[in-house]
């Protein structure tokens, strides 16, 4: 972890399904350069270990998180990763702005499985595989190696967490910012733009679904810079 001066808030980025914190590297280093102070959670929906986890259960580990952190706090989530810090940060009064990329900003009473319009199962058990074509729709503007490299570390995603609803959305009271990634192959542009309604803020980038191995200096430049925003409403 990263330190820094007076009141610049710690960036807490949560990773999407299939993924863990490695997948923040690149992207903390290139924080790191300009002295911001990072930190990262391992949902446990994630992997074989607890294939019952669930959202609630991710929600629970970035609330831990959360309150761990001394002063303020800008939360980022990819992807999936976007509904447990909807549900966290109704709950932490440390959160100063959240950041939602290419990220599912959900309503309460809205699953992803829902809000795709899926069918939520009764009894969500066992877990889901990484998407079969990982390497292009998750990774499609990275090299054929970096992307085989990243592939190889996905694991299976439990089923509850994408059929547990939010009980409780942070967003409508917590400044957030949507980042549109334009040429994302795995969350569509459109559905995308329909989320980033929610927000106060929307920005975009030229890139596919993971930014943070793509382009990681300019997802750094940007969240840096909503960053200080958040610190100068402090």
């Amino acid at each position: 972890m990263a330190t820094t001066e007076g009141s610049r808030p710690t960036i807490l980025l949560v990773h999407g399904a299939w993924h863990g914190p490695w997948c923040w590297e690149e992207l903390e280093s290139a924080l790191l350069s300009h002295s911001w102070a990072t930190r990262t959670v391992a949902l446990p929906s994630a992997g074989d270990t607890e294939p019952l986890a669930g959202m609630h259960t991710d929600a629970r580990v970035v609330r831990e998180a959360l309150q761990d952190i001394e002063g303020p706090v800008v939360v980022v989530g990819h992807s999936y990763g976007g509904i447990p810090v909807t549900q966290a940060i109704a709950d932490a009064p440390n959160v100063k702005h959240a950041v939602y990329l290419a990220a599912y900003q959900l309503d309460v009473g809205e699953s992803l499985y829902g809000f795709h319009g899926a069918t939520e199962p009764k009894h969500p058990i066992g877990v889901v595989q990484p998407m079969e074509n990982s390497a292009e729709a998750l990774y499609g503007d990275l090299s054929e190696e970096q992307a085989a490299r990243s592939v190889r570390k996905l694991v299976p995603q439990s089923v509850r967490s994408f059929s547990e609803r939010v009980t409780k959305a942070g967003w409508p009271a917590v400044p957030s910012t949507y980042i549109i990634c334009d040429q994302d192959k795995a969350l569509p542009l459109q559905v995308q733009e329909t989320l980033a309604a929610r927000a106060k803020d929307v920005h975009r980038l030229k890139s596919g679904h993971s930014p943070f191995l793509s382009m990681p200096a300019e997802l750094a430049a940007l969240l840096a810079s909503i960053a200080q925003g958040s610190r100068s409403a402090c």
